[in-house]
């Protein structure tokens, strides 16, 4: 990508314009297809060095846009008209269109734009396909979860790493009930004798 855009808000060099008079519309378009084929080196754009794929945008930064025109058609239609044509394309344009870069710069950017965001989803979907299942329950493991489970250091710690958070939470719950002591009966009173009670109206002997 270009370093950045020159005054004129455009990437590339400064524009060179040829105006031919007295001529031919053939010999105006030799002279052009010479100048296109032996300034090919400085007039074109070049492919963006990237990683990205199925790029189609070009690069500018070091291209020299030429245009040409006759001032048969600068006297009729005047400067502003479409009788601009640039090198590389077909077609007259207006000077402002023709030293435009439609394909320059702002659509690499859209074009990695949008590279770097399905790259991403394809990241994304790679690495959902990968989620541990729990062997207990079917879901899915959470990311904490999942992170515990496969973290150096922590999996010993994480118990059954083939069930989620869930399902090992439930089995903690049922280890720690299983480890407290069984409760003990209540304990009789000193003065109190198996099988007699303790009521005011007790049957005397």
């Amino acid at each position: 990508m270009a370093p950045g855009l020159p005054a004129t808000g455009r990437e590339g060099l400064a524009p060179v314009a040829f105006v031919f008079a007295d001529t031919t519309e053939a010999k105006v378009a030799n002279t052009v297809a010479v100048l296109e084929e032996a300034g090919r080196d400085y007039w074109a754009p070049r492919r963006y060095d990237t990683y990205h794929r199925g790029i189609t945008a070009r690069d500018y930064g070091q291209a020299v846009p030429v245009v040409v025109t006759t001032l048969e058609q600068l006297t009729e239609h005047g400067a502003g008209a479409a009788v601009w044509q640039r090198l590389g394309r077909t077609g007259e344009q207006t000077l402002t269109d023709a030293l435009d870069n439609p394909d320059g710069d702002a659509l690499y950017r859209d074009q990695a734009a949008r590279a770097d965001a399905a790259e991403e989803q394809h990241r994304a979907a790679a690495r959902e396909a990968q989620r541990p299942v729990c062997k207990r329950c079917g879901q899915k493991f959470t990311d904490q979860r999942w992170e515990e489970t496969t973290a150096r250091g922590r999996a010993w710690t994480a118990g059954g790493a083939s069930v989620c958070g869930t399902c090992r939470a439930d089995d903690v719950a049922r280890e720690e009930a299983a480890s407290l002591p069984a409760a003990a009966p209540p304990e009789m009173e000193d003065d109190q004798e198996p099988g007699r009670g303790r009521g005011w109206f007790r049957r005397r002997p």
